[in-house]
């Protein structure tokens, strides 16, 4: 967590804004700052050290994103999203993510294939461990990779921004016993698919892990209601 007042300072390549949008938004991402929690201006302007303008500024982006909502009496708190909302981002993101890896595997370059192959090899030596924590920090790498080879800035702005929704509010999935470990043999599928530039099954791979993790997130919240 920041202290030290000089990590606040302006830099000319990150307006502080952009820093403390980024510094909320991973606060929501970690946890740290749960659902219906309320985001007083005050109070974190005083935390950070920082004036209120780039505060209500970074909460401004937020809400467009969904990840914080303005509540009549009660003022900025982190979103409360429901199971429909959550079920339709990963309707969302399935069709988005498809069309991503298609790409992608249209458009693998030399350097993208060198990455791709070192993915598949780090996907091989996660599998044969047990470093779950790792695991997990590594889908995140996947991710990006995916939507980064598809060479869309404006799909990987999107997907980026779905997937950090789903970290967020969905990310119970993983809970799910055995969820994690397969998922990422999922990804090594597809990994496999593209680097063999079998586009059709490398889709039809994106789009049964998506639904895969849309049961595993259902069964959770399941689990959570019976108890």
């Amino acid at each position: 967590m920041l202290s030290q007042k000089d990590e606040w300072v302006v830099e000319e390549l990150v307006p502080i804004r952009e820093k403390v949008y980024q510094y909320l938004k991973n606060e929501i991402l970690k946890g740290e700052l749960k659902t219906g929690e309320r985001l007083v201006e005050r109070e974190l302007a005083d935390k950070l050290k920082i004036s209120r303008t780039p505060i209500r500024e970074a909460l401004l982006r937020l809400e467009s994103q969904g990840f914080v909502t303005t509540v009549p009496r009660k003022g900025v708190i982190v979103s409360q999203i429901s199971l429909e909302q959550v079920l339709e981002v990963f309707s969302i993101l399935s069709s988005l993510e498809v069309l991503a890896v298609q790409l992608a595997t249209e458009r693998l370059d030399e350097f993208m294939t060198k990455e791709l192959d070192e993915l598949i090899e780090e996907t091989n030596r996660l599998l044969a461990g047990n470093e779950d924590e790792e695991i997990s920090q590594f889908h995140i790498r996947i991710n990006n990779f995916l939507y980064k080879a598809a060479k869309s800035p404006r799909l990987y702005e999107m997907l980026s921004d779905l997937v950090d929704y789903i970290r967020a509010f969905a990310h119970i999935g993983y809970e799910v016993p055995g969820r994690m470990r397969e998922a990422l043999h999922e990804h090594k599928d597809i990994l496999q698919a593209m680097s063999e530039r079998q586009i059709d099954k490398a889709m039809k791979m994106t789009q049964d892990h998506i639904e895969n993790s849309r049961k595993a997130y259902i069964r959770t919240i399941d689990s959570v209601k019976k108890k």
